[in-house]
């Protein structure tokens, strides 16, 4: 299962990075996108909209204003759902994703993959 994190970072102590660093450690796929190239992990950050491949899984950390640039770029992935993260909530984009029908997710990454519900 592949997932993309939204909003990733080479901050070990953002959200993001743990994210990251807790979808390797159960053996999760991992494609990212960030505001800056680097690393998180082994896993290269890009800084544009790749037309990543088989995406299951769309996780963000960004805030719903940042959010907006990326909406038909989520939706062209296709992916099968959509978590947003605490702080990252946005019933603008529930409403573009249910037309496309694309599942979301209110909840934690971290805390689904801590609970194996991921």
């Amino acid at each position: 299962m592949k997932t993309l994190v939204l909003g990733a970072t080479t901050n070990k102590d953002r959200y993001a990075y743990k994210a990251i660093h807790s979808l390797i450690g159960k053996s999760h796929q991992v494609v990212a996108i960030g505001a800056k190239q680097g690393k998180a992990l082994d896993i290269p950050i890009e800084t544009e909209k790749i037309d990543f491949h088989n995406i299951h899984t769309v996780t963000l950390y960004l805030n719903p204003t940042h959010q907006r640039e990326y909406y038909d770029y989520i939706i062209s992935l296709k992916p099968r759902r959509v978590i947003f993260n605490p702080g990252t909530e946005n019933p603008e984009f529930y409403t573009l994703l249910d037309e496309n029908n694309i599942q979301y997710e209110i909840g934690c990454t971290l805390v689904l993959l801590a609970t194996d519900q991921y």
